[in-house]
């Protein structure tokens, strides 16, 4: 589960392309509609804050599994949405400025909760704790640089041409669905040897966290009245986490390669959820339209 140079060069390369994609559709008033509706935003961060990690503890309870998966588990429940969770939003039509802006305030929270909760997950399911301290210069700075920088760059230049930005959106918006497949596929073939073994020890758990996690995410922001270009991004905002995060939790600052598994799986199941999202929210958003 070491670092490679896929998931630590080629992967935030490719997805601050596709932000930068992502940024040229955007506009400020965009932003300055989630500041005039708190409630969205409110409901997206109680939603993955706190209702995916008691799903993740629950599954780990009730799906048999070593203690050490367990913690693994919960701790991918922890982690916040990230680039990817962006990127499927904007495919799926849903409301990206949300996704950003969710992105944005839990990854700042979480640097804060993943060590207090990781913490109580160890104790419980292993009977030890352990020091967990992510470095708050560094994440923050690899979200600002793979996510914000380029979507900034994206709005900028819409404002300053935004008949060139109009028509490079149209181009990036193709190749973000290249790119995202080309990921995949590239997971995939780097795990290909050790899928078979880590799909059966943690296959069941991961289908669970993130059908789950998604569902809860899109009728919470039903029971809540949101249009449904925000329940589009809540579901996926809850349903697809940060596992190059978690995977560095595990396997860097824990240094426990089998607590990284869940992650592994989970990073390559999510995007099978990602692609239905981006078909349903398309063909949601149509049907909208025609309305």
């Amino acid at each position: 589960m070491s670092a490679t140079f896929l998931t630590t060069v080629l992967l935030p390369i490719a997805l601050a392309i596709i932000m930068l994609g992502m940024g040229l559709s955007l506009l400020p008033e965009d932003f300055q509609r989630v500041s005039k509706y708190p409630k969205a935003v409110s409901i997206g961060l109680i939603s993955q804050l706190i209702i995916l990690p008691i799903i993740g503890f629950l599954i780990a309870k009730v799906v048999p599994m070593p203690p050490a998966i367990a913690v693994g588990l919960i701790i991918l429940a922890l982690c916040p949405g990230g680039p990817s969770s962006n990127l499927i939003t904007y495919l799926a039509k849903g409301d990206v400025a949300l996704s950003v802006t969710l992105t944005a305030l839990s990854s700042i929270i979480t640097v804060f909760t993943i060590p207090t909760f990781a913490n109580l997950a160890l104790q419980y399911f292993i009977g030890r704790t352990a020091t967990i301290a992510l470095p708050i210069g560094s994440t923050m700075l690899q979200i600002f640089l793979i996510t914000l920088l380029p979507i900034g760059l994206g709005m900028f230049l819409r404002q300053i041409f935004p008949e060139l930005a109009l028509r490079l959106e149209k181009v990036t918006s193709r190749l973000a669905v290249v790119l995202l497949a080309l990921i995949i596929i590239a997971l995939i073939i780097r795990e290909w040897d050790r899928l078979p073994g880590f799909i059966l020890q943690v296959g069941v758990s991961c289908v669970l966290l993130n059908v789950l996690s998604t569902l809860a995410g899109l009728y919470v922001s039903k029971l809540f009245n949101l249009g449904s270009a925000q329940q589009i991004c809540i579901a996926i905002e809850v349903g697809i986490q940060n596992g190059t995060l978690a995977i560095a939790i595990t396997a860097g600052l824990l240094n426990n390669p089998d607590m990284a598994i869940p992650a592994a799986v989970y990073s390559l199941f999510m995007y099978v959820t990602g692609f239905v999202a981006i078909h349903y929210g398309k063909k949601f958003a149509s049907i909208n339209f025609v309305q």
